[in-house]
């Protein structure tokens, strides 16, 4: 493994991770055209994920710090309803229970939260599978395609409303939850998965962009620590590690000096654009795997 290529998917990483095409797609077709072996399996893609994952806590930081202080207040008011509970049993309390969910914020946490279960649960099912398709040169080709399809599909049909935090049924969000989940596959956009998603529940796009990479966060965190066992693999060095670094530093570097003009494209452009350019990339890739 060269450090150019480490630096190069740290780039692409950087970039494509704030676009509905792929990152972890262009990463394993770039693998191939340099015919370079992923050591440790998804143990890079991981940390090239936890770069990018640095750029939006960064980019969203006021939304983190509010999301986090609701967490802080829905324990808080969790403890305070069961001492309510155990004090109202005994006959020596009157007060009323604190109502948990309320407030555009703390419903978007308990979203968040929501979407978290279905994504570990998948993530952890498909995980394997996900590093079996990296080394192929087929799937990636066809992943691409598939998410192609489901952006136009989208885009064609109109999809998306005026739903909010506070008209985002619970269910949207175990569906945003399942498109994060099986988005593992290199090819299939996370990204796009989950915004396309988003829409064809009716949330707006804006919205369904801002949890898009928001509920990414805790899933690239959980990720990575599923795969720290790799730093123990038998060819692991301590150069190869110091490369895997390197590339979630250029990873984060690209992402947070390109975040805002990305989400603002993401944005502004119709979704068949960027199915377009992921039917020209997959057909490139099924091309190379039949070389």
């Amino acid at each position: 493994m060269t450090v150019l290529y480490v630096i190069i998917c740290g780039i692409i990483q950087g970039i494509f991770e704030f676009l509905p095409v792929s990152s972890f797609g262009h990463v394993t077709v770039l693998k191939s055209v340099f015919e370079m072996e992923q050591v440790g399996g998804l143990l890079m893609e991981a940390m090239l994920h936890l770069g990018t994952a640095v750029a939006v806590i960064l980019y969203f930081r006021k939304d983190f710090l509010r999301i986090l202080a609701e967490y802080a207040g829905m324990i808080r008011d969790i403890y305070f309803n069961l001492k309510v509970l155990l004090q109202g049993r005994k006959g020596n309390s009157n007060v009323a229970y604190r109502k948990i969910v309320m407030g555009t914020y703390r419903r978007f946490a308990v979203l968040i939260l929501i979407s978290f279960v279905p994504t570990a649960l998948l993530g952890a099912s498909v995980r394997r599978l996900a590093a079996l398709a990296a080394v192929s040169s087929l799937l990636p080709g066809i992943f691409f395609l598939i998410t192609g399809i489901f952006l136009l599909v989208t885009d064609i049909s109109h999809a998306g409303g005026s739903k909010m935090p506070r008209d985002t049924f619970y269910g949207d969000a175990v569906w945003m939850g399942i498109a994060q989940g099986i988005s593992a596959f290199p090819g299939l956009s996370r990204c796009g998965l989950t915004i396309c998603t988003g829409a064809l529940c009716g949330m707006d796009r804006r919205f369904a962009i801002k949890y898009s990479y928001i509920m990414s966060v805790p899933a690239v965190i959980g990720a990575f620590f599923a795969e720290v066992p790799g730093f123990r693999h038998a060819q692991m060095t301590v150069g190869l590690g110091f490369t895997y670094f390197l590339g979630m530093l250029v990873a984060g570097v690209t992402g947070y000096f390109t975040i805002r003009f990305l989400l603002k494209l993401l944005q502004n452009t119709k979704m068949r654009y960027f199915a377009i350019y992921c039917f020209i990339i997959g057909a490139f890739a099924l091309s190379g795997s039949m070389i």
